[in-house]
């Protein structure tokens, strides 16, 4: 078998060629590469596909030390294959990287992995015993290039951003709210003006904020309702990524003292990735805000 490829999950990374021809077969059916980690092959799938640095795949993996389960993909994403993007490992430690056996896997295969845990794994995970081993079990289903992963996202977005749009005038017709829209898709209604100029980019921003969901308006955050446990002014950087892009542009649409309603298209939320149950997937959110103050 000579099959040499790079799978990640996010801590495997790219390492050495033709370490197949270098490994060693234990009586236990484990192979050990030169670099000291143990693997055995449960499916050897045909296949040339091998993905890079860059590429975006799709597996199914478990990862246990003795005999805690420390993260299961299956129970993680309801059965479906994760997708996980290819980059390097900074881990200086080779015996506790499976990159040189993920190197190996090829598009339909699956293999049990075993590296050693060092002492400053011990150190933190406390229940781990000295002669544990960290093992994994990997499936590749599908490899993207990182070419066709970024001309799917980018046409997922634009479809996406068409569906949203869509709802949102009908939701504005059906409501009777005349909402104005920015060139990106973010719409917006000034509920209340502020005084002196807009908040803009790099400014520490301080607001009060109430999110609901377009499809039913059940609440789903707030700062200023007590149930949600949390009454006090959120604060910021504008403009820094520090949260979903609707409120980095909605914020700057605000002086000091204004009250706004955004609604915001998925695309410029969460998009497919919620972050909570009670926000659905390609969610469209509306906020009630207030810039309190800016400096």
């Amino acid at each position: 078998m000579k099959k040499i490829a790079v799978c990640l999950l996010g801590i495997s990374a790219l390492a050495h060629n033709a370490i197949a021809q270098t490994a060693k077969t234990s009586n236990t059916g484990f192979k050990t590469t030169k670099d000291g980690i143990e693997y055995k092959f449960i499916k050897d799938a045909p296949g040339t596909q091998t993905p890079k640095i860059g590429d975006m795949i799709q597996c199914n993996y478990t990862v246990k030390i003795g005999d805690s389960i420390m993260f299961d993909s299956y129970k993680a994403n309801a059965g479906k294959p994760m997708e996980i993007p290819m980059q390097q490992n900074p881990n200086p430690n080779k015996k506790m990287d499976p990159t040189e056996v993920l190197m190996m896997l090829t598009v339909g295969d699956s293999v049990v992995i075993r590296t050693e845990l060092d002492s400053n794994a011990l150190k933190q995970l406390t229940f781990a015993k000295a002669t544990d081993k960290i093992q994994y079990q990997f499936a590749l289903k599908s490899i993207k290039t990182k070419e066709q992963f970024e001309a799917e996202v980018k046409n997922a977005a634009a479809n996406q951003a068409q569906t949203d749009d869509k709802i949102l005038t009908e939701y504005f017709a059906k409501n009777n709210i005349k909402a104005q829209k920015t060139a990106s898709g973010l719409y917006y209604v000034i509920t209340k003006k502020g005084e002196g100029s807009n908040a803009t980019t790099g400014q520490s921003v301080t607001v009060n904020y109430t999110g609901k969901n377009i499809t039913d308006g059940s609440v789903f955050d707030s700062n200023v309702d007590p149930q949600f446990q949390h009454v006090e002014p959120f604060t910021f950087n504008l403009g820094q990524h520090q949260v979903i892009a609707g409120w980095d542009e909605g914020i700057a649409l605000l002086n000091k003292g204004a009250k706004a309603t955004l609604y915001i298209p998925s695309t410029m939320a969460y998009g497919a990735q919620s972050p909570s149950p009670k926000i659905p997937a390609n969610g469209i959110l509306i906020f009630d805000v207030e810039l309190v103050s800016f400096k």
